[in-house]
């Protein structure tokens, strides 16, 4: 396998007119990697997908896909590249196999090769069965295997997917999943997506966090979460304010107000819990404790929940 990075960024940025969408955004990806952008809307995601996908051309910055100048070779790289848009792209009039025929007649695939291809891709989507079946029939999980199958059909060695799990039910998001990691293990595909889920951005191999255009952190998810002080306590009180001030002269250690609930995180945080609830008797209406998670890792870079309605006024990406 090729060492070199199957995509590469430094300094891209992206304006339209005076919002900046796209803030010096640099990073790396390797070769066989399922790698995720993460954000809330208006965090840059869209906007750089676009891009990655020749959609958009570069305002400002560099980029390579696949070795390719993403700047003037956007037709090799379109060659090389499956893209799956978050908006459907499936002609629901005409049945599964006719999908897939029309979209290997626009690769220029030859009649056997694409014979061939269309066997190969519904027999790897479970489709094979339902191949006569008109889209329009098919449920959205199913479309979207269709999608998937028109994306690797031209046997692309990189694989872009815009917000893959949109309308898709836990089984089908379940069953996308299986087949990436199918697609990265048995023939080396780089997958790049873009999601609002942060659950789903667990799964991924490395994760990058995107808000207000700007790259607030980039790691494995595990190696993200141990960048986190602790467990996470949040407390629930109708003293918000006086508590965490309390807390803080008590235990001596760093506490936040959040979306007026009081917020902190420890080591071993769990066993904090019953002292802290001894300490302020009748003060706490409810005190829970999670794990670090990629929300917690949010928090800490931004000093804000992630929350989709957050930066709505902005518009879209």
């Amino acid at each position: 396998m090729n060492a070199a990075p199957a995509i590469t960024v430094s300094a891209l940025r992206h304006h339209y007119g005076d919002r900046c969408a796209i803030d010096d955004l640099g990073f790396e990806i390797a070769r066989a990697e399922i790698f995720a952008f993460v954000g809330p809307n208006g965090g840059g995601k869209t906007t750089l997908f676009r891009i990655l996908s020749t959609l958009m051309p570069m305002q400002a910055g560099k980029a390579a896909v696949l070795g390719y100048d993403l700047e003037t070779a956007v037709g090799p790289i379109r060659r090389e590249i499956g893209v799956v848009f978050q908006a459907p792209s499936l002609d629901k009039k005409l049945t599964v196999d006719e999908n897939l025929r029309h979209q290997g007649h626009l690769y220029g695939l030859s009649a056997s090769d694409l014979r061939a291809r269309r066997e190969e891709l519904l027999v790897q989507v479970g489709l094979r069965d339902r191949r006569s079946e008109l889209v329009e029939k098919l449920s959205g999980g199913l479309r979207r295997r269709v999608e998937l199958a028109k994306g690797m059909l031209h046997r692309p060695r990189l694989l872009l997917l815009d917000e893959p799990s949109t309308g898709l039910d836990p089984v089908a998001r379940s069953d996308l999943w299986n087949y990436l990691r199918q697609l990265q293990e048995t023939q080396q595909v780089t997958v790049v997506l873009t999601t609002h889920l942060l659950e789903e951005a667990e799964k991924a191999d490395r994760v990058a966090i995107l808000n207000e255009g700007k790259l607030v952190a980039i790691d494995t998810p595990d190696a993200l979460r141990a960048t986190v002080g602790g467990d996470t306590i949040t407390i629930q009180t109708k003293e918000t304010a006086k508590l965490a001030e309390d807390i803080r002269r008590e235990f001596g250690f760093s506490v936040e107000v959040l979306d007026d609930e009081v917020r902190f995180e420890q080591p071993e945080g769990h066993r904090l819990i019953a002292k802290i609830v001894e300490a302020f008797p009748g003060r706490i209406d409810a005190i829970t404790y999670a794990r670090p998670s990629l929300e917690d890792v949010f928090i800490d870079r931004t000093g804000h929940r992630f929350r989709q309605d957050r930066l709505r006024e902005a518009g879209k990406d």
